[in-house]
């Protein structure tokens, strides 16, 4: 019997806000093998959580995905992406305010450039948000890891006040509404 090759990994980078909130979502999605927290869009080299908080590097908080396309796709990670944000706000999730939390699809190649204009310009056609989205669309150049303590914040600090308040009510919605998706 001949073995199937399994097909390599597949990389997704979103930025939906706190890259807490975004990492605690999509780490629960089956077929997801990582995601980790960063930064990425900006100018400035090797950036840290503080110059990025002051909003003036460029960069935004974001999570790099890990994915077995053969278990799930690229547009079902887009339709947890659009549906776990509000894309409709320019540089704000919440009280969280600045380009860090900008609504961002860094693409890494032109296929998926093409399935996030896609579903940007249909999302935007049926009227599901009352304002258009604001989501930007550009290339993946560089990715900067976020300090150790940022990785897996939510698992690690789940009675801190924010991922009491912010990120749980998030997840639990999340996984009511993607329960057939999840590991």
């Amino acid at each position: 019997m001949e073995e199937k090759t399994p097909a390599p990994l597949q990389k997704a980078t979103f930025g939906s806000g706190c890259f807490w909130c975004t990492e605690a979502v999509f780490e629960r999605l089956n077929g997801v093998h990582s995601v980790v927290s960063g930064y990425s869009g900006g100018s400035v080299p090797n950036p840290n959580y503080e110059a990025v908080c002051t909003g003036r590097t460029g960069h935004a908080e974001v999570c790099m995905i890990e994915f077995d396309p053969g278990r799930i796709t690229y547009d079902e990670l887009l339709e947890v992406f659009w549906k776990t944000h509000d894309p409709t706000t320019l540089n704000r999730q919440g009280n969280d305010t600045g380009t860090q939390y900008r609504s961002v699809i860094f693409y890494h190649d032109n296929w998926q450039k093409e399935k996030a204009e896609y579903y940007k310009n249909e999302l935007n056609k049926s009227g599901a948000w009352k304002n258009p989205i604001g989501t930007e669309i550009s290339a993946f150049k560089k990715f900067y890891r976020a300090e150790e303590y940022h990785q897996h914040y939510f698992e690690r600090n789940p009675y801190q006040g924010y991922c009491s308040f912010v990120i749980a009510p998030k997840v639990e919605k999340f996984k009511k509404v993607f329960k057939d998706k999840l590991k």
